[in-house]
C-alpha cells in the first residue's frame, strides 16, 4: 500500500525546555539521542510504525552509537523487534503479527496470553542474543510486580484489587505503592540512564535468554485482559503484569545526554494506565526537560479511517469480521509512512526547530 500524500503537517513536535534551546541552538542529530522511550498502547503503535521505520531504519543509523531503549507493554515489543539484526524488517513483522491475530467473541485471558505468547515466539525466533548482544540498542522492559488481591488471576479478585486501584489512584499516585512495584529488566551491559527512583519502590533485573521472553509476556499483561506471568527468572517471587499500569506514557526522570526522542501515540505524556480518564493528570515537566515528542498531528488523525490510530476497542468494534480491522490497521501502517517522512525532511532541512511547541 502507498501513503496518500496531503499537504497538511502529519507530526506534532513538543519538547522539554532544555530539548527545545539545545534543539533552537544546535539543531537536531542522530548523534544527540542516547535514550528512546516507548509507550504502552496496544494497537496504537501500528499506527507510528512509520516513524518507528524512519527513525530505526534510516536516521539513527546515520551515526551508530549505543542507546538506550525503554519501554512498557507495546513500545517494549516494539523495541525488541528493533533490537534484531534487520530492525526494519523486525518493525514489519511485529505489525503484521499483532494485525494477523483473531479472537473470537468470548475469548478468555488463558487463550488470549497463549495467543500472545506464540506471536512473541514467531517473532523472537531463536535470536535472543541477537537482542540482548544487539551493538547499538539496549533493551530496558518495565513490568510490574503485582501486591495483594492483584497477584491472582481469578476475575473476582483482580475486580476487587482494581477497584481498590482505582479507588487509591484518585487519591494520589503515590497511594499505588499499595498495589504495584515497578520492576526494570535491563540489558545485562549497561542500566537504563534514570535518576533514582523515588515515587515507587523499584528494582532493577539483568535481562538473559532465560528471562527475555517472561519479560516481554509480562509486561503486555494487561489485567483482565491477558494472564500475568509469574515467578519471572532473576526476580523475586511473584506475579508480574504490564509496566503500563504504573508508567503508561513513561514518565521517568530522564538523565541520558542530549535529547530524549520519544516517538509517541499523542502530544502529552500521562504518567499511568489509571490516569487515563483524569485531565490533571500531567507528566513531570522537570522530569521531561529533555524529552522531543513526535506524535501524529491531530489534521493527520482526522485523515485516518475513523478518525483515529488503531486501538483495542478494534477488536469489539469488528467483532465477527477481522477481515475489515485488518485492512484498516494496515491502511493506518501504510499512512503512517507519512509521520517518518515528514521526520526526516524536517531533520534534514534544518527547520525541526521551526515547528516544535512547547509540552
Amino acid at each position: 500500500m502507498t501513503a496518500i500524500h496531503i499537504a497538511s503537517p502529519a507530526l506534532e513536535l513538543r519538547a522539554g525546555h532544555q530539548a527545545l534551546v539545545h534543539i533552537r541552538e544546535h539543531g537536531l542529530l542522530p548523534a544527540d539521542v542516547h535514550m528512546i522511550p516507548g509507550a504502552a498502547g496496544g494497537p496504537k503503535a501500528l499506527g507510528i510504525q512509520g516513524l518507528d521505520l524512519a527513525l530505526f531504519g534510516d536516521w539513527l543509523p546515520r551515526t551508530p552509537q549505543p542507546r538506550s531503549l525503554i519501554g512498557a507493554s507495546i513500545g517494549s515489543w516494539r523495541f525488541a523487534s528493533a533490537c534484531l539484526p534487520d530492525p526494519v524488517a523486525g518493525l514489519r513483522k511485529l505489525g503484521e503479527l499483532y494485525t494477523a491475530m483473531q479472537f473470537a467473541k468470548g475469548v478468555n485471558m488463558a487463550q488470549i496470553s497463549q495467543r500472545c505468547g506464540a506471536m512473541l515466539d514467531e517473532l523472537l525466533g531463536d535470536q535472543t542474543q541477537s537482542i540482548l548482544g544487539n551493538p547499538q540498542y539496549h533493551l530496558n522492559v518495565m513490568v510490574v510486580k503485582s501486591l495483594g488481591l492483584l497477584q491472582h488471576d481469578t476475575r473476582s479478585r483482580l475486580s476487587m484489587g482494581l477497584g481498590g486501584v482505582i479507588g487509591a489512584n484518585l487519591l494520589g499516585r503515590r497511594h499505588l505503592k499499595r498495589y504495584f512495584e515497578r520492576v526494570i529488566l535491563h540489558d545485562p551491559r549497561l542500566r537504563p540512564p534514570l535518576a533514582e527512583l523515588l515515587d515507587f519502590p523499584s528494582a532493577h533485573v539483568t535481562l538473559n535468554a532465560s528471562n527475555l521472553r517472561a519479560a516481554l509476556m509480562a509486561s503486555g499483561a494487561i489485567p483482565w485482559v491477558m494472564q500475568g506471568v509469574r515467578d519471572i527468572p532473576g526476580a523475586s517471587t511473584g506475579m508480574y503484569r504490564d509496566g503500563g499500569l504504573l508508567d503508561y506514557h513513561l514518565d521517568l526522570p530522564y538523565q541520558a545526554p542530549g535529547v530524549v526522542l520519544y516517538p509517541h501515540f499523542l502530544n502529552r505524556v500521562v504518567p499511568g494506565w489509571f490516569d487515563k480518564g483524569l485531565p490533571w493528570r500531567r507528566g513531570n515537566l522537570e522530569q521531561l526537560k529533555n524529552v522531543l515528542l513526535l506524535s501524529p498531528s491531530r489534521d493527520y488523525l482526522a485523515k485516518l479511517p475513523f478518525g483515529k490510530l488503531p486501538d483495542r476497542r478494534d477488536y469489539s468494534r469488528f467483532v465477527g469480521d477481522d477481515a475489515s480491522r485488518q485492512r484498516y490497521w494496515r491502511t493506518a501502517m501504510a499512512e503512517s509512512q507519512r509521520l517518518g517522512d515528514e521526520f526526516l525532511q524536517l531533520a534534514d532541512s534544518g527547520r525541526l526547530h521551526e515547528h516544535i511547541k512547547p509540552l
